[in-house]
């Protein structure tokens, strides 16, 4: 099914022959590229991701989640388990393998499961419930790569296990709708119930019945589906099925009372706090353990384009931790997508406060020099001052042109002879004049120098009459 033994290929470079039939000369080999899916993010990218881990860590000490790490590499049939065989995760996406050890091993497709493992290892139902927890790191599908979507991609969630009631449910979509605000990214939430998943089996045999005059127009993929798992029909991506479901029939229509009675709950709240909603009668999610309430995150705007611009989702999941082997209980969470909340900041030219800028430079002439100047550096780290420099370079005119691109209101100068006199310059970059102090004194000095310059520079109304 989903095990994948992957094993070192022996890989020959054959030389190229020219056009004279001569082999050239190899100078050097090609660099290696990147897998297709994967990505390097780069400095100028890592602003808006650190934008999103501060405003989710904030978020979530906010409302009283503790941080968990999850490992990446968990045993296989975890999620063979959980998801679901027959779903595409574990069909054709996860990154499933035989270790050295001859254990059959999979990169983490998604991290609820993980989490409920951890909740069930660690013996959680013993502390205060719910147990609310917090993760974010890399995740990784066999997916086809398309914007916003790689194969290593990164997620945070929130999982609250251990409380049936909606009002969880509710809290939990609350979070992630002023987290979306917060951003100034405006979403709408997509809401159903699937109920639980003994309601459920009327609703599959009225599904599969209606879709029987149709199965000439399903693909195999989606045939194969109806069989052995209908529920997933309904999150199928092609436009001709989405048509047909126009007619199906919807499963708020077969729900158990209890299942009515919660959902009619978590309305109710979100209608408490004002989070915007839609009901979504064909919203699934592409997990088997969900049970109950289901939830996207849409874009606004976008609600033709599910699969593409869904920023994330979740739902009630209370049979999970029981099917692994732990007590029954009720739990609900979300994830979302930081590489597409990044994007979508990004679209908006959301870009973040940049680090503070260097307003002194550090220019040194000789190895003695560097030395001084390597603890001068960390006495101004040390009490908040950014100081820029350029130990890497040893002309005075290369280091002073450095202090010029990065417009510096002063650069310090330190020299052999300063060295021994135990002083140092001061060059005002704008006037150009110097002066001459007592190096022990520097930190202290700028300090107020630099106090001032804030102080002439603030505008007239903040300044206190």
């Amino acid at each position: 099914m989903f095990k994948r033994n992957i094993q070192p290929k022996k890989i020959e470079e054959k030389p190229k022959v020219d056009g004279a039939g001569e082999v050239p000369v190899k100078k050097g080999k090609a660099p290696p590229e990147l897998l297709r899916g994967f990505r390097d993010i780069l400095s100028d990218e890592q602003a808006r991701w650190t934008l999103v881990r501060d405003r989710v860590r904030a978020l979530a000490e906010a409302y009283s989640f503790d941080r968990i790490e999850l490992p990446i590499l968990e045993r296989a049939d975890l999620f063979a388990r959980t998801l679901g065989k027959q779903t595409d995760v574990v069909e054709k996406e996860m990154y499933a393998f035989e270790d050295p050890s001859g254990d059959l091993v999979a990169m983490r497709p998604e991290a609820t499961a993980s989490v409920a493992r951890a909740f069930v290892n660690h013996g959680m139902f013993n502390l205060p419930q719910p147990v609310k927890l917090w993760y974010e790191g890399p995740m990784f599908r066999h997916d086809r790569p398309q914007a916003g979507r790689y194969r290593q991609f990164h997620q945070f969630g929130f999982e609250s296990l251990g409380v049936p009631d909606a009002i969880v449910d509710a809290q939990l979509i609350l979070i992630a709708s002023r987290l979306f605000r917060d951003f100034g990214i405006d979403i709408t939430i997509q809401i159903n119930s699937i109920g639980t998943p003994e309601s459920r089996a009327a609703y599959l045999t009225e599904l599969t019945s209606f879709f029987r005059p149709h199965r000439n127009k399903l693909s195999e993929d989606d045939k194969r589906r109806l069989q052995k798992n209908p529920l997933r029909i309904l999150d199928s991506k092609d436009p001709a099925i989405q048509e047909i479901l126009k007619d199906a029939p919807q499963i708020i229509d077969w729900l158990d009372e209890d299942s009515k009675q919660h959902f009619t709950k978590v309305l109710e709240y979100l209608d408490e706090v004002e989070v915007p909603y839609q009901l979504n009668p064909h919203l699934v999610r592409g997990l088997d353990y969900y049970t109950r309430t289901v939830f996207e995150i849409w874009e606004a705007g976008d609600e033709g384009e599910r699969a593409q611009n869904a920023l994330g989702g979740g739902g009630r999941y209370d049979g999970l931790v029981e099917l692994i082997g732990g007590r029954p209980t009720p739990a609900c969470g979300f994830a979302v997508g930081i590489e597409r909340v990044v994007k979508a900041l990004a679209d908006r030219n959301v870009s973040p406060e940049p680090r503070p800028h260097a307003r002194i430079f550090f220019a040194q002439l000789g190895d003695a020099s560097r030395r001084v100047g390597l603890r001068l550096f960390e006495e101004f780290r040390m009490v908040g001052i950014p100081v820029a420099e350029a130990f890497g370079k040893n002309a005075l005119k290369a280091q002073l042109e450095v202090a010029n691109k990065l417009g510096v209101d002063y650069t310090l100068l330190l020299g052999q002879k300063e060295v021994l006199d135990g002083t140092i310059i001061i060059r005002d970059m704008d006037s150009g004049a110097q002066e001459i102090v007592d190096a022990t004194k520097i930190v202290s000095i700028m300090q107020r120098k630099l106090s001032v310059a804030e102080g002439v520079n603030r505008p007239k109304q903040d300044v206190v009459q």
